[in-house]
């Protein structure tokens, strides 16, 4: 399991800003994400670690302010992210709400980048690369997210992921890159012996779907 505390920030090169003309003709610098977001609890830039899994990528929150209100978080900025070197435009965001206990997935399919976070509770995620062209075809990793950490967790197109619920309920937040198609959906099944995944229990909650999936060593 990952231990996210052990990793360094990496920050990709930020790419380069265009110019407009100002009121003499002259092209003038436009104000970068940093110089727009100089007010206390706001980054200027995203940080961005790396995981064992190329291409996934750890996020951490680009604005996290709390007082005597409560909390404010910022979990997506586009311009920071492309600042950052993450070229994802999301079209669509869906949250899943699970109770202690609940097991979902693995899913994914091949043309879609999910960014996923944890808005409420705890759970453990599992993500495995189910690329057959890539060296490190069905490696996993897995993660804890929470509404403590804040981070989330960038998942490319060709990974599947699932997670566990660890608190009483969890909302598991995701954004998508292509609108969802369920017929191009994969599903691994979580307890697959030769993929080896580790998750805090031998016994979950699943759906039918999630329980009828056939192992890698099944014949039928």
């Amino acid at each position: 399991m990952s231990q996210l505390g052990e990793r360094r920030p990496q920050r990709a090169p930020a790419r380069a800003r265009t110019r407009t003309a100002g009121a003499t003709g002259a092209p003038t610098p436009r104000a970068s994400a940093a110089q727009s977001r100089s007010a206390p609890g706001l980054a200027p830039e995203l940080t961005v670690r790396p995981t064992r899994l190329d291409g996934v990528r750890i996020l951490e929150p680009t604005t996290r302010f709390e007082d005597f209100r409560g909390e404010y978080v910022e979990i997506w900025n586009r311009q920071l992210a492309h600042d950052a070197g993450i070229d994802v435009d999301f079209v669509q965001d869906d949250i899943s709400v699970s109770t202690h206990g609940v097991l979902r997935g693995i899913h994914g399919d091949a043309s879609t980048w999910k960014l996923i976070s944890c808005l409420h509770g705890r759970f453990y995620l599992v993500v495995i690369n189910n690329d057959a062209t890539s060296p490190q075809y069905r490696e996993w990793e897995g993660f804890t997210l929470s509404d403590q950490n804040r981070l989330s967790i960038l998942v490319p197109p060709r990974f599947g992921n699932g997670h566990y619920v660890l608190s009483e309920q969890a909302i598991f937040h995701y954004k998508q890159s292509s609108y969802y198609d369920r017929a191009g959906q994969f599903t691994l099944a979580w307890d697959d012996p030769e993929l080896g995944l580790w998750w805090p229990t031998r016994a979950p909650i699943v759906s039918q779907r999630d329980q009828g999936v056939a192992r890698s060593g099944d014949r039928s």
